[in-house]
């Protein structure tokens, strides 16, 4: 038999339920363990709010994950009724299918399947549950057992749910929320509120609000508009952050006590692999921020952080910045005695770097000129940005003739000659006819260096 068959008639039976929604409810006590995970893709994408309140009570699996679905606005209702149906004490009941749901996970995790695959241990196993929390399932669970007489005590099994928030003001964050306070107050020590990801806008609106989250559970975190004052206080019952993204952070000074907590803070976290610092003021404190950022850092973004020659001096000095697969330098000017430098760190980055950006640094041809040959030594080399810099066109024909050999460069966002501007910089003198001779010609070059898998683009809003 063609193997496309049995799909189709997996296919054929999953659309017959969504088309009687009273009916495929009905059956979810009934059909086979296979159909629900193809089921609960279709009802997902098709928005069928009803019959995913009814899996998630039904689940007969032990995790369930959103994993790479799309999540739309659209779809907030839907994760509010998995969120209010999830059953995390279960009534002792009749029924032949009692739920056997203990992790939801609603986060959007690419490589994540809906249900982990089964492993040879001794209990159910999810590969995402959460690891840190004295209140996680793992933990719990080995305070519900009684000695070694293998009888489990009667008390509500623990249940995860797993969530990213992002809490920018709006009314459908503020419902989720208050919908998540209201589950995990109403489950007090069964119900384990697991956030990976936290994301705050206006950090003093949801100081009392975020209490009922455990802190050790999140790795990412991002906050803006805020004093560092308060967000050190949030810092340090982080332990296990793995990012952190901080932008338009107000402080005093950067040497007073303030900041030197922050500094101790970052110090603390030893699996921090990505720090982004955007409009934070660092200008000649670089080095310090250097010596207590932890080794393991991959992504290193300082966009609008006012950095100097002795900023970037100590950089390409730093055993941080040897391994660095992503480094963001935008909006920082570069004079040209910081040319040498910055030179010596994209040698230091050869290795390893995938993604730099450059973008609005006041880099002119001269200056670009210096960098080519520290840039074609970036063999993995994957994106590059350095828009809005005063490059002319003979200068960026040259760049796109040294860049075409590297292989694995797939985007390059690049300046608009300054030809095209009556006054350069300034957009509305923009002229458009000229620009629309550029863009075929690098085009061509590209076709010409049998490169058409390079994308190169520009700005010009």
């Amino acid at each position: 038999m063609d193997a496309a068959v049995p799909n189709k008639l997996l296919d054929l039976a999953v659309q017959s339920l969504l088309s009687n929604e009273s009916v495929a409810i009905q059956a979810l006590e009934d059909i086979p363990r296979e159909l629900f995970v193809p089921l609960f893709i279709a009802a997902f994408k098709g928005r069928h709010r009803n019959i995913l309140s009814t899996m998630v009570k039904v689940w007969p699996f032990y995790c369930l994950h959103i994993g790479s679905l799309s999540i739309q606005e659209a779809h907030h209702e839907l994760l509010k009724a998995m969120i209010e149906n999830l059953p995390v004490c279960p009534a002792q009941n009749s029924s032949p299918r009692r739920p056997k749901l203990r992790i939801l996970d609603l986060r959007q995790v690419t490589d994540c399947r809906i249900t982990c695959p089964i492993v040879r241990t001794k209990s159910s196993f999810c590969f995402h549950s959460c690891a840190y929390s004295d209140h996680s399932i793992t933990k719990i669970e080995g305070h519900l057992r009684l000695g070694n007489s293998g009888i489990e005590s009667q008390s509500p099994r623990p249940v995860e749910l797993l969530v990213e928030l992002f809490l920018d003001g709006s009314l459908v964050q503020k419902e989720f929320l208050d919908l998540l306070m209201g589950k995990a107050e109403e489950n007090s020590g069964s119900l384990h509120v697991c956030c990976r990801d936290l994301q705050v806008d206006k950090l003093h609106n949801y100081k009392c609000t975020l209490k009922f989250l455990d802190r050790k559970c999140v790795d990412q975190f991002s906050v803006g508009n805020y004093s560092l004052s308060d967000i050190n206080s949030i810092l340090s019952q982080m332990a296990h952050l793995q990012s952190v993204i901080l932008f338009k952070v107000s402080f005093r000074s950067l040497r007073g006590k303030v900041f030197k907590n922050f500094l101790s803070n970052l110090q603390r976290m030893e699996n921090l692999n990505e720090l982004k610092l955007a409009s934070f003021n660092l200008k000649n404190y670089l080095d310090k921020l250097l010596r207590f950022i932890p080794p393991g850092l991959d992504f290193f973004y300082l966009p609008f952080c006012n950095l100097s020659s002795r900023d970037y001096q100590f950089l390409s000095q730093s055993p941080q910045a040897t391994h660095l697969k992503l480094l963001n330098l935008s909006n920082n000017t570069m004079y040209w005695n910081d040319l040498e430098p910055i030179y010596t760190l994209l040698v230091n980055l050869s290795g390893t770097l995938q993604i730099l950006e450059l973008n609005n640094c006041l880099i002119t041809d001269d200056a670009i000129s210096v960098l080519i040959p520290a840039l074609i030594r970036c063999t993995h080399l994957r994106v590059l940005g350095f828009a809005s810099n005063p490059i002319t066109m003979p200068i960026l024909v040259n760049i796109m003739n040294n860049l075409t050999p590297l292989m694995e460069l797939k985007y390059v966002i690049y300046p608009i000659p300054v030809h095209c501007f009556e006054e350069w910089h300034f957009q509305h003198s923009l002229d458009r006819r000229k620009l629309a001779i550029v863009q075929p010609e690098l085009k061509r070059m590209l076709e010409l260096a049998q490169h058409n898998d390079m994308t190169w683009i520009t700005y010009t809003e």
